[in-house]
């Protein structure tokens, strides 16, 4: 079994090269006067201090102080009419801030719009549950716990969503490894046939890179499928382009038709 080696500076690393692409920083502008996220901001500035405001993509952001989060939601939901929270998550950036950022996407349906409210807590730091406000919190607050770690006060029923509650880790830190560390290498084997039998059945492979092509039982050749079990080779592995369903206003064909032209 490997040794695991702590990962806590990969934010620290330098993620690109001159050899990929680096997409720039979504741009951000003022908020246009006496338009509708003007009168956003300046309902919520009322009853709470901002910390800044701008539009970024058509949106409105808005950052606010994580204590300040449920009478900002309830501002805009009865003053701006903000009903529907579509989205709350968070972001690490614990390597570079030393912080989690918390988001609630907001939307308005009646004058379709969008605000995004977002604030700052440190790890170890709790946020105040929005379920009173909004009923689609349960689970969005449930997974942020379990992802990463971010209690959430006076939810009803705080629990992990998607790994099991024995789960060691938060799996959607930037710090927890790719593929899993020896906890998550031997978690079901100790689960279904116990510690004792680990020499016996051996590790997990969790590897999502170990694709062997010419396993035809179960990797899905997509556009050179071959007959379950069969040997790969020149008679049986023959192009199959995918034909798609043709619609009323698109022609879904069209592209793999030409396709087979050029072929």
């Amino acid at each position: 079994m490997r040794k695991y080696t702590p990962k806590d500076n990969v934010q620290a690393k330098s993620y690109y090269t001159d050899r990929f692409w680096v997409a720039p920083r979504v741009p951000k502008t003022e908020v246009e006067k006496n338009s509708h996220f003007d009168k956003v901001v300046k309902a919520v500035d009322a009853k709470v201090k901002l910390q800044g405001a701008a539009v970024e993509l058509g949106q409105l952001r808005i950052v606010i102080e994580a204590k300040d989060n449920i009478k900002v939601l309830t501002i805009l939901r009865d003053s701006c009419g903000y009903k529907m929270c579509s989205e709350l998550s968070a972001v690490d950036y614990l390597a570079k801030d030393g912080e989690f950022e918390i988001f609630y996407q907001m939307l308005n349906l009646d004058e379709a719009k969008r605000t995004r409210v977002v604030c700052r807590i440190k790890p170890g730091e709790a946020i105040e549950s929005i379920v009173p406000l909004y009923k689609m919190a349960n689970f969005a607050e449930r997974e942020m716990f379990d992802m990463f770690g971010i209690p959430v006060n006076n939810h009803p029923h705080l629990k992990r969503l998607i790994m099991p509650d024995d789960w060691e880790g938060h799996p959607l830190l930037k710090t927890y490894p790719l593929q899993g560390d020896e906890f998550a290498s031997w978690y079901e084997v100790d689960k279904i046939f116990g510690k004792a039998h680990r020499d016996i059945v051996g590790p997990e492979n969790r590897n999502p890179a170990l694709i062997d092509r010419y396993d035809s039982q179960r990797f899905s050749r997509v556009g050179y499928e071959v007959p379950f079990g069969a040997e790969l080779n020149a008679e049986n592995e023959k192009a199959n382009p995918i034909e798609y369903s043709e619609t009323l206003l698109v022609n879904y064909n069209a592209g793999t038709k030409d396709l087979k032209k050029r072929t």
